[in-house]
């Protein structure tokens, strides 16, 4: 159950009440593609780091170690040791990154596997089997995420086609729901609007979905392409027809500069994996903006990463070492880079909730953007 505790114009503060714990919103979800962070980060680790919500991947725990297997193991909670919320996506995203291994028919979707070519199916039911099995906190509905750009006709049948499919989940999360050896009894169900930079679509589809009354609302396939602008003005189309009393979550997003601008539009949930996948390159944010410690400059520097951030890399290490680390191909320096990067995206949304609870989110938005100089 979601409740708004302000708003403020469209921001929006509020929390989110799950069968693992609230959930303070806004909120960024740290990705854990096959339930466990790249870069060797422990689920302790994330509740040191302030991780409030995981995600994890529904078409990967599929083929390894296979759902089933995560279910006779107890769910992915126990699984991965993580007692607070999960999210897992519906799979979509993946079928729509295999283009040229699938084929889309109303009753799912056919495709190979990325791993060793084998010939799978995954429709809505399939989709909501494999999560019910996973046993996560919250469920995606299974959607088709349409490339940018696409053709008028073509995004409109796939959009009529992902309100189908949506219906198709709710009616068998409500079934598996009531299933005497289901994982999660109480497991939630999130829609996903589509429409690709057609704000008209978007618009009509949203009002469609709404009517569902799901537990969440996500406003899928947008960073595929288009541009920072086109994404923000979808945003703004999209968000005042979608319920004020469920939560918004903006799929694949992103840039720490991204967020504002989504908060600001009435965003409240966000999940990328550009953070983790920065980090193992030697790509770290600070309040000054992003940095390459990978820089000869850094050589003799003792500095931490970010000075003042309290995340384990930057109390204990300097950039010098971090260095020197990566250079010498040591897995430690991965790990502290996406500990670090990952602090850094928690703590930037407790301060976003900070300022909205002090009515100053706006002047620490420009006051953000500006120090980060268009390096963030």
């Amino acid at each position: 159950m979601y409740k708004l505790l302000k708003k403020t114009g469209k921001v929006r503060r509020g929390e989110f009440k799950t069968p693992h714990g609230t959930i303070q919103t806004p909120v960024f979800m740290n990705v854990g593609t096959l339930a466990a962070i790249k870069g060797a980060v422990s689920s302790m680790d994330l509740k040191e780091i302030g991780c409030q919500v995981e995600l994890s991947n529904t078409y990967h725990l599929h083929l390894r170690p296979g759902d089933k297997v995560v279910r006779q193991l107890g769910g992915i909670h126990k699984f991965m040791n993580w007692d607070r919320p999960i999210l897992t996506d519906s799979g979509g995203f993946q079928v729509f990154s295999l283009a040229s291994m699938r084929k889309i028919k109303e009753e799912g979707v056919y495709f190979n596997s990325h791993i060793d070519g084998k010939r799978i199916f995954m429709g809505p039911e399939e989709s909501m089997q494999i999560q019910s099995n996973l046993g996560s906190t919250i469920a995606m509905a299974f959607d088709e995420c349409i490339p940018n750009p696409s053709p008028r006709e073509y995004v409109e049948n796939s959009v009529e086609r992902t309100t189908r499919w949506l219906i198709r989940c709710k009616n068998e999360m409500d079934r598996l729901n009531t299933l005497e050896n289901t994982v999660n009894k109480n497991q939630m169900l999130f829609g996903i609007n589509q429409g690709g930079v057609y704000d008209d679509i978007r618009i009509e589809h949203a009002k469609t979905i709404a009517k569902l009354d799901l537990d969440g609302y996500a406003i899928g396939g947008l960073a595929v392409g288009e541009t920072h602008e086109e994404m923000y003005r979808i945003i703004d189309s999209v968000v005042p027809y979608l319920p004020e009393d469920k939560p918004i979550y903006l799929m694949g997003v992103g840039l720490p500069s991204n967020i504002l601008e989504a908060v600001e539009r009435g965003v409240d949930f966000f999940d990328c994996v550009l953070p983790a996948r920065n980090g193992r390159h030697g790509h770290v944010f600070t309040k000054d903006g992003k940095i390459n410690l990978m820089n000869a400059k850094f050589e003799l520097d003792t500095a931490p990463i970010d000075q003042g951030c309290q995340c384990p890399a930057c109390k204990h290490y300097t950039r010098a070492y971090i260095r020197h680390l990566f250079k010498a191909k040591e897995m430690l320096a991965m790990r502290l880079c996406v500990l670090h990067n990952l602090y850094f995206y928690n703590k930037l949304m407790e301060e976003i909730r900070d300022a909205i609870d002090g009515d100053y989110f706006s002047e620490f938005k420009k006051e953000k953007l500006s120090q980060w100089g268009g390096k963030a």
